[in-house]
């Protein structure tokens, strides 16, 4: 899987786990194929005794090996390929805005929070007493699924399991057996799974929430769960989710949060200089350029005018705002509108798109034919991987770029000595268990138990490394997450922030890396290359550490 927690996972278990497991089981004699040497003729073979100390050596291999894996880091601004792409066939370039060109602080999940809960209460007649539930940045993680006829919030997997340990119904664990018998098993048949844009529909009972707005609103659904809960009210979950989306939705729409961010910009908006420095570099080389944002045109100058300047539209062949993906990207039938300075929509049919001008609604079809940008000479970022880039690479051929900005922090995670001692002992553990399963007598057996209950809890731990209840946005124990399945199939690149595109020459080519399959070799894996090229002097995306051995 071509990703960056799949990538360190490759390197880890095919690189240093495998050659561990592999390597070190070998030990001498029988050993070396799997077998116990008996201690002297016609004596029974020490089998306890025999894997205690294959257990051993792997133990001595994994602590060797962890140096070597230290010196080659993956890189948090780098830039990662699900596909081969050059960026010298590129020509124009597109963006969304919230969480592409702009990055907003912690404040406003803790605003959208409030304000939804403050509206269940208003409008919705809910308890008043749901207002001692604040919101927790360090509860949720994108791309959980929520079953909203049982409420329960869990992480699925690329395969449609159910990560068990992280399904919560309000904000406590259900326990795995009471999950099983929910499900008849841990597998979510694909009729119940979201829809193309990971929507509850049409039969499908799971939401899966990818868009980053959407953590406060996974944070809400909970606690308003935890208080019905708690005090034994008899609700309808179905109501309670409607009534939830309802009111996140009107924290948009009703310009709740546009006026707020606007009121106190500092506050909300995280200054990116960068910003600036990316669209510069690209119009410097001669790149056309586009924004397609949801957000409306007010809220999008005062922003942009902040961290880019007052001349950003400058920079801009094309400004859609309120252009309400992703219905823009398959709707034919709305026209464009143009907006004068102060805001207000003119009746003028639209015959061409002009630089300097901001337009709203349309569709990607009107916008095709005004332009003529068609096909993969077209790149566009977005950080709505259903929304933003699922319709565009699919049904129009444009290379697609995925801003992932909880990337960075999990790299920094996944570069920590503990993380990867863990995990390259996890791995080792898992090919020890692997070979020596063979040995199917009672003693062997014990230590195999032994051994498995030691692998359960260092998954654990792994998963805590992230997020105590959901763990990585990328995996499920071993597994890609579906989350991670979605971003490999619609986005050809990725990364935590435009920035990262400062460390690359706009003639890069972006190859991704052959992680063996499960019937490959590991040595035909190259994992050394998942790190940046060389930044420029004074560049923010330099990498955390300095690679060894390139």
């Amino acid at each position: 899987m071509a990703s960056a927690a799949a990538a360190a996972a490759a390197a880890l278990a095919r690189g240093a786990g495998a050659r561990a497991a592999a390597v070190l089981l070998g030990g001498c004699g029988g050993a070396a194929r799997g077998r116990p040497v008996c201690t002297a003729p016609g004596t029974a073979p020490d089998m306890k005794g025999y894997l205690w100390e294959r257990y051993r050596e792997a133990k001595r291999g994994t602590r060797d090996l962890v140096p070597s894996i230290m010196n080659n880091l993956l890189n948090p601004d780098a830039i990662f390929s699900n596909n081969e792409m050059s960026l010298s066939d590129i020509e124009i370039y597109g963006f969304d805005y919230d969480y592409t060109l702009v990055f907003y602080s912690k404040h406003l999940h803790t605003l959208i929070f409030n304000a939804a809960r403050d509206l269940l209460i208003n409008e919705h007649r809910y308890p008043v007493e749901i207002r001692k539930y604040e919101y927790d940045p360090n509860f949720a993680i994108r791309g959980l699924h929520y079953d909203v006829q049982r409420a329960v919030l869990m992480k699925i997997d690329a395969f449609h399991y159910i990560q068990l340990g992280t399904v919560y119904r309000g904000l406590s664990v259900v326990p795995d057996e009471e999950v099983i018998e929910m499900y008849e098993g841990s597998h979510v048949p694909l009729e119940q799974m979201s829809d193309f844009y990971g929507k509850s529909s049409h039969g499908n009972t799971m939401k899966q929430f990818m868009d980053i707005f959407s953590l406060p609103e996974m944070s809400l659904l909970s606690c308003v769960n935890e208080y019905f809960l708690k005090n034994n009210i008899d609700y309808e979950p179905v109501h309670l989710y409607k009534d939830v989306k309802d009111s996140i939705r009107d924290v948009h729409i009703k310009g709740i949060m546009y006026r707020a961010i606007e009121a106190d910009i500092e506050k909300y908006i995280c200054y990116a200089e960068q910003t600036r420095a990316v669209l510069a570099k690209l119009a410097d080389h001669g790149k056309k350029m586009f924004l397609i944002t949801n957000s409306p045109s007010s809220f999008v100058d005062k922003g942009m005018r902040y961290i880019v300047g007052k001349d950003w539209r400058d920079l801009f062949d094309v400004v859609i705002v309120q252009a309400e993906k992703p219905n823009f990207f398959n709707d034919k039938r709305r026209p464009f509108r143009k907006v004068n300075e102060k805001g207000v929509l003119l009746w003028d049919k639209i015959h061409k798109l002009q630089k300097g001008q901001i337009y709203k609604q349309g569709n990607l079809y009107e916008f095709l034919k005004l332009t003529g940008w068609r096909g993969s000479k077209v790149l566009y970022f977005g950080d709505h991987i259903y929304s933003d880039l699922a319709d565009l690479t699919l049904k129009h051929g444009w290379r697609t770029g995925a801003i992932i900005p909880e990337l960075r922090s999990e790299l920094r995670i996944m570069n920590t000595e503990q993380y990867i001692q863990t995990m390259t002992w996890l791995q080792t553990l898992t090919g020890l268990l692997e070979q020596m399963q063979v040995h199917r007598d009672v003693e062997s057996q014990l230590v195999l138990q032994e051994w498995k209950k030691e692998r359960k809890e260092m998954r654990d731990m792994t998963k805590n490394f992230f997020n105590a209840q959901f763990g990585s946005l990328f995996r499920t124990d071993q597994n890609p997450t579906y989350f991670l399945r979605r971003l490999s199939r619609f986005a050809d690149i990725y990364m935590a922030s435009l920035s990262c595109l400062l460390s690359y020459d706009v003639s890069h080519t972006f190859y991704p890396r052959r992680t063996p399959l499960q019937h490959e070799l590991p040595a035909w894996s190259d994992g050394a290359r998942a790190r940046a090229p060389a930044p420029a002097p004074g560049s923010a995306c330099a990498p955390l550490r300095e690679a060894h051995g390139d």
